[in-house]
């Protein structure tokens, strides 16, 4: 019985070291399924993908590519700089199994335009997350991703249950963070080593973390986004939520890719070592 669906494309992320796996829908389905989930993706990708059996626990719907949606990330100051460099198949609702369209947590996680935003009004009876890098991404004629938020978004914003952004996501557009953060329910800006804000009902609520020496920030996220999503369904209240998230989140930076995920057991432990 899948409880978490995830929507988007899994990516092969070009490293200095070599290709890895990558993309929010690994992030966040490893840390749902280690959340104690039972995770599905509907996704995207072509032969080249990399350490797909790092997924071998989460059932997976593929839409055949002839190449999987490829990014390379370098970081710079903290800032990351990031080339979009092939694409996989688009998305739609006919591409998620029928047994899969009422699981209680739908996460849409565009990364690469895959999907439509009207992709929010297809989940009735879900609790609908959302992680939107993917509909503010564009391509310039290097292939470096810019700021580029899709023309239809607007329409949607309201059908989103929780939304999770941060100001890195919009280029620092403060003005637009705020509008869909409080256009959807409820609304998650991640600050990284200073916590998240929650944006509900029209109050803005400020939750600190312990700041992590910190090792490599892929990822952190898209592990916080998922945790925040499994724990405000469990227990709908956004501060229990977000305490989770950034708890899971901190404790990601300190190893690198996909090996960054904590255990629920190690969640836990750092939760009761700063109660």
């Amino acid at each position: 019985m899948v409880n978490y669906l995830i929507i988007g494309h899994i990516t092969k992320d070009n490293t200095a070291d070599g290709a890895i796996l990558g993309g929010t829908c690994s992030y966040a389905a490893i840390t749902a399924h280690q959340l104690g989930q039972q995770v599905a993706i509907v996704t995207s990708f072509g032969p080249d993908i990399p350490s797909l059996d790092r997924l071998a626990e989460i059932e997976i719907e593929n839409l055949p590519a002839n190449q999987s949606t490829t990014f390379e990330n370098s970081y710079q100051n903290g800032v990351r700089h990031q080339k979009w460099l092939v694409g996989g198949a688009p998305l739609a609702l006919e591409n998620v199994p029928l047994a899969w369209r009422n699981a209680p947590i739908v996460h849409l996680a565009p990364v690469a335009q895959e999907i439509s935003p009207s992709m929010c009004g297809d989940f009735p009876n879900s609790l609908l997350c959302v992680t939107m890098q993917g509909w503010l991404r564009g391509q310039d004629a290097n292939n470096q991703v810019i700021y580029q938020p899709r023309a239809d978004l607007e329409a949607w914003l309201t059908q989103i249950d929780v939304l999770v952004l941060s100001l890195a996501d919009l280029s620092g557009d403060r003005a637009m963070l705020t509008h869909f953060l409080t256009s959807a329910k409820l609304g998650v800006e991640t600050l990284g080593a200073e916590g998240c804000r929650v944006y509900h009902n029209g109050q803005v609520e400020h939750v600190p973390v312990k700041p992590e020496v910190e090792i490599d920030a892929t990822g952190a996220g898209d592990i916080f986004a998922a945790t925040f999503f499994v724990y405000y369904h469990k227990t709908a209240n956004y501060l229990t939520a977000a305490r989770y998230a950034n708890a899971c989140a901190s404790l990601s930076v300190l190893k690198v890719g996909l090996e960054s995920i904590p255990t629920l057991s190690q969640v836990e432990a750092r939760l009761r070592m700063y109660s």
